[in-house]
């Protein structure tokens, strides 16, 4: 089986990145998705504030996954469900793409191009190192939204959440909602991981107290959760002695940050960044394997869906001009160094010649910064700022990079971004 495109993933990146695929002229394509059905993490997200930025109106995650299967299908993009991506290799120029389903077993698609948007997955426990029996009552913050909103079925009534991000945070909220107790939500971090608005609507909203610089410490129970020990910690993560604080409850939820799922872009063998966990990337989005593209939470995790949408499309109209031969080859990458508070960008290097009149860098910062301006270096020049009065990690930042600044600029060797006090 040979297609010029296959999109590995159907949530909101694959969609955008496919329709725009499609609408630049690449007429060969294919979406390869494991759920029985396309949208992705969207159809358990039946909460309002996706599409603002898109389609200028506050949506429900499965309103704003409907808007792309509609526009797909319009377009009459193929796809198929419950499809398992196993494997993935480039040899000599083509992308050998290994799936599996039900009807056809184990086949392989042949394709010039490969989209990557597989997306991300919650942190599990195990990484965390809770001491502790296993007992139930504990969940990730999106399997308890998947048991809630899809199943309608409550994991418990008393709960402690560990890590304000934002699905943890929106839990808290709907856990209240359908009557639930939520003691606390404790973070280990001395800032939320979530975005400010939802700190606002789904805890002060509600009076459900948020604790910084705190974490479980321990789990009582052993068939059931009976409650948790929660402890104040140090600049370095170490529970403080003589903080500890028993909390009551049959439900601990664990939103502890996401990864994004990469472990076909390591077996096909991208070249991958250890602090987003995803691919490098140009300003195309192509990955260091030509003809490849990564976008959306498999590059890096966002905040807002809407961002997800714009740059997949990005990577859709870029993949469908490779495989039209319209794509420039690249003639001198300048890398882009994260600095002073920056933690990476994406992209992570730039072709100036290549790039169009603007080019979107997006990142975001270590810690909580006030009244900072955002730089622009190219060698010892800055060539342009913003300022910025919080940034914070739970955040996503954006610049936008003028072609004609970086042309004026003359011949240097990397652009740099970088905080400074304003």
């Amino acid at each position: 089986m040979k297609t010029s495109i296959i999109i590995i993933g159907g949530g909101p990146a694959g969609l955008a990145a496919a329709i725009a695929a499609k609408e630049a002229g690449a007429d060969d394509l294919i979406i390869l998705e494991r759920d029985k059905e396309l949208g992705g993490i969207l159809n358990q997200c039946i909460h309002n504030g996706f599409g603002l930025h898109t389609f200028k109106e506050e949506l429900t995650g499965p309103e704003y996954a409907a808007r792309y299967i509609e526009k797909a299908k319009e377009l009459e993009i193929p796809y198929m469900l419950k499809t398992m991506v196993v494997d993935i290799a480039s040899e000599s120029g083509v992308k050998k793409v290994t799936a599996m389903n039900r009807e056809k077993g184990l086949f392989v698609i042949e394709a010039d191009s490969v989209i990557l948007a597989m997306g991300c997955r919650e942190r599990p426990r195990g990484a965390l190192n809770i001491p502790g029996y296993r007992p139930a009552g504990i969940y990730s913050a999106g399997t308890a939204q998947y048991y809630v909103n899809i199943e309608g079925k409550m994991p418990g009534k008393e709960v402690v959440i560990l890590g304000s991000g934002d699905i943890g945070l929106i839990m808290a909220r709907r856990m209240t909602l359908e009557g639930a107790k939520v003691k606390l939500v404790a973070e280990l971090m001395p800032y939320s991981g979530g975005l400010k608005r939802n700190i606002v609507q789904c805890l002060d909203d509600y009076g459900i107290p948020l604790k910084l610089s705190h974490t479980v410490v321990d789990i009582d129970g052993r068939d059931r959760v009976k409650g948790v020990t929660i402890a104040k910690v140090d600049e370095k993560g170490k529970p403080v002695a003589g903080t500890e604080e028993y909390i009551s409850c049959d439900t601990l939820l664990l939103s502890c940050g996401l990864i994004p799922e990469n472990e076909l872009s390591e077996k096909l063998g991208t070249g991958m960044n250890p602090v987003t966990n995803g691919p490098f990337v140009n300003e195309s989005l192509e990955t260091d394997i030509p003809g490849v593209f990564a976008c959306g939470n498999v590059l890096h995790v966002h905040d807002l869906v809407d961002y997800v949408s714009m740059e997949a499309a990005v990577a859709g109209e870029n993949a469908a001009a490779y495989v039209k031969g319209l794509l420039k080859e690249t003639c001198k990458e300048i890398p882009l160094k994260a600095e002073g508070g920056v933690r990476y960008t994406v992209p992570a290097r730039i072709d100036v010649n290549r790039m169009k009149e603007e080019q979107i860098v997006r990142f975001r910062v270590a810690n909580v910064f006030k009244d900072k301006k955002i730089c622009v270096y190219v060698g010892d020049s800055c060539i342009q700022s913003l300022r910025k009065k919080v940034l914070a990690p739970g955040e996503m930042e954006q610049v936008k990079l003028k072609k004609v600044k970086l042309l004026e600029a003359g011949d240097f060797d990397s652009i740099t971004i970088c905080l400074e006090d304003a």
